[in-house]
């Protein structure tokens, strides 16, 4: 593998499965995640076609340009650091702000204009980066 073979906090086995249980579901998890937002947003363009207020978006923006970018930074420099403690309270910091980013904009925006369906999704969405952010958190902090 390409992605740091030689690094002890990153072990990438010969055999399989290649990579550790937490990695495994990142990825299964990442990847529900991912279908929720693309089949939400399909949705609201295909389905509905919803055009987002510039509010909801602004909100939307801020929680990922200031929670989902930041914190992927700061789990992996925390991940590949000799010393992840250091980057500990930035990290839980960043994610209490964007749990209540995500909280506004799912309560405030979405909770009486969605349907089931639409819910499904965000459910998806929002528990499968959540699993994603668990695991990373376990494999960096806790094995």
């Amino acid at each position: 593998m390409i992605l740091y073979h030689d690094n002890q906090k990153l072990p990438i086995q010969n055999d399989f499965p290649y990579l550790s249980w937490q990695l495994l579901v990142m990825i299964i998890s990442g990847t529900i995640a991912t279908i929720g937002g693309f089949l939400d947003w399909r949705f609201h363009r295909k389905t509905l076609q919803m055009k987002v207020s510039k509010k909801e978006r602004t909100v939307e923006a801020v929680a990922l340009g200031f929670g989902g970018l930041p914190m992927f930074f700061l789990m992996w420099f925390a991940m590949v650091n000799e010393n992840p403690t250091l980057f500990l309270i930035p990290i839980i910091l960043v994610l209490i702000f964007t749990v209540i980013a995500i909280c506004y904009d799912e309560f405030i925006f979405h909770k009486k204009r969605c349907g089931t369906l639409e819910n499904r999704y965000h459910k998806m969405l929002v528990f499968g980066n959540g699993i994603v952010w668990l695991s990373w958190f376990h494999f960096i902090y806790v094995k």
